[in-house]
């Protein structure tokens, strides 16, 4: 399927190999450009029609809700019309375009364009020739604090492009991999929402002593201890990411900003991908505080409320670890099932107790003090215990592997995309 020829894709339908080279020409000679309108006085939370916004358009060219309404009587957009994203709200985001789905459903916002195929182009086929072409925007962007581009910019965008017939198929194709992504991504976002609904039906909800949801042949209240009854603080540094290596050294280094966003409910050092400290005299002055299985790291940082998230440490068997930046390493002074911390200290019923605790207004942040009478709620029984750690873990087994099956689509899209388009 490949061509030594200038202007054909290294991969090429079969029936097209013979189809001759594809076209340049400039995006005005295949489509008509609208900007759209102003109706920020009119957005309510629900409306006839969706607003499509600046976060309408994802990295990957998907129509994102905006969450936004009107209800005025303007044209709408048509079914297979592009949007186009004018203003750059995130990095790579800047011209990027998405395919209007349905006819009478949205309604075009300010900094947001509409581009709208002749009838010789293929929309889906436009879209992705575009947007595979992302950085010409990028370079074309103008601004201080917003990069924007102009009618002009998009307008005079050069492209290549086959005869209608393999626009069709090849648009077809990628079709039919976005719909395998969608699909894989609404079981991923069912599995996390699943996760999310067991946290809140397996702990106890404040007041309560026991759980909604409990496996059977449990029936006892469960215990209740303050915070500083069950945890002593060990120590931590204050190294940046600066210091630390992310390939070897002497010591492994938890970040608070990897238990923020890498790190999930358990930390298991054999698996993960733990930065390093290089220097042995700084680890030497945190003998007493490196980390055992079942200690937990908290972030005591964050720009948002997910300050104090936390992660369990498991599968350390001979690795140095120390808890880094902005974390409180705690050590449970008694035995828990590996796993049941992690997961109870990041549920609902044990954060909802820190969001009252929480300071600060650009970066909030947790003290070790306001920690200690912070209650901690745990079955008796560690059997049951186990068992609830044991059903959380093998949930995040089937989140992983969502995610990879995800992942490897995403990867073999952009791989066509580059081998299909030039």
């Amino acid at each position: 399927m490949s061509e030594n020829k200038k202007n054909v894709p290294k991969r090429r339908f079969k029936e097209f190999e013979n189809a001759g080279d594809w076209e340049q020409c400039k995006l005005k000679d295949v489509s008509t450009y609208s900007n759209g309108g102003s109706f920020e006085n009119d957005v309510q939370e629900k409306g006839r029609y969706e607003l499509i916004t600046l976060k309408s358009v994802d990295i990957g060219g998907n129509l994102v809700h905006s969450g936004r309404y009107v209800d005025v009587e303007v044209p709408t957009l048509t079914k297979g019309t592009l949007v186009m994203i004018l203003s750059e709200q995130s990095p790579g985001l800047l011209g990027m375009t998405t395919q209007i789905p349905i006819d009478n459903t949205y309604i075009l916002n300010q900094r947001v364009a509409e581009i709208r195929p002749y009838q010789s182009v293929d929309s889906y086929f436009l879209s992705k020739a575009i947007n595979k072409n992302q950085q010409y925007f990028s370079r074309c962007g103008a601004g201080t604090k917003v990069q924007n581009i102009s009618k002009s910019n998009v307008e005079n965008y050069e492209f290549l492009f086959p005869l209608l017939q393999e626009q069709q198929k090849i648009g077809q194709f990628f079709t039919n991999i976005d719909n395998l992504i969608t699909l894989h991504q609404r079981k991923l976002e069912k599995m996390k929402a699943l996760k999310k609904a067991y946290f809140t039906d397996m702990f106890p909800a404040e007041g309560e002593c026991k759980p909604k949801l409990r496996f059977a042949g449990f029936t006892g209240d469960w215990e209740q201890r303050k915070f500083s009854e069950l945890f002593t603080t060990l120590q931590n540094n204050a190294l940046s990411r600066a210091e630390l290596n992310s390939e070897k050294g002497v010591a492994m280094n938890v970040h608070y900003g990897d238990v923020l966003i890498k790190f999930r409910e358990r930390l298991d050092v054999s698996k993960e991908e733990v930065p390093f400290i290089i220097d042995d005299t700084c680890v030497s002055k945190y003998k007493s505080s490196f980390l055992n299985n079942g200690d937990v790291i908290i972030a005591d940082a964050a720009e948002d409320e997910t300050v104090g998230k936390c992660s369990e440490i498991v599968g350390l068997t001979t690795q140095t670890v120390i808890s880094g930046l902005h974390t409180i390493p705690c050590r449970p002074m008694q035995v828990f099932a590996s796993g049941y911390l992690g997961y109870y200290m990041n549920s609902n019923a044990y954060h909802d107790q820190l969001l009252p605790l929480i300071q600060g207004t650009k970066v909030s942040s947790i003290s070790k003090s306001a920690l200690n009478d912070t209650v901690i709620i745990y079955p008796k029984s560690k059997e049951e215990q186990t068992l609830i750690a044991k059903y959380f873990i093998n949930l995040d087994k089937l989140i992983t592997l969502h995610h990879r099956k995800l992942e490897k689509l995403q990867n073999i899209k952009k791989a066509y995309l580059n081998e299909m388009f030039i």
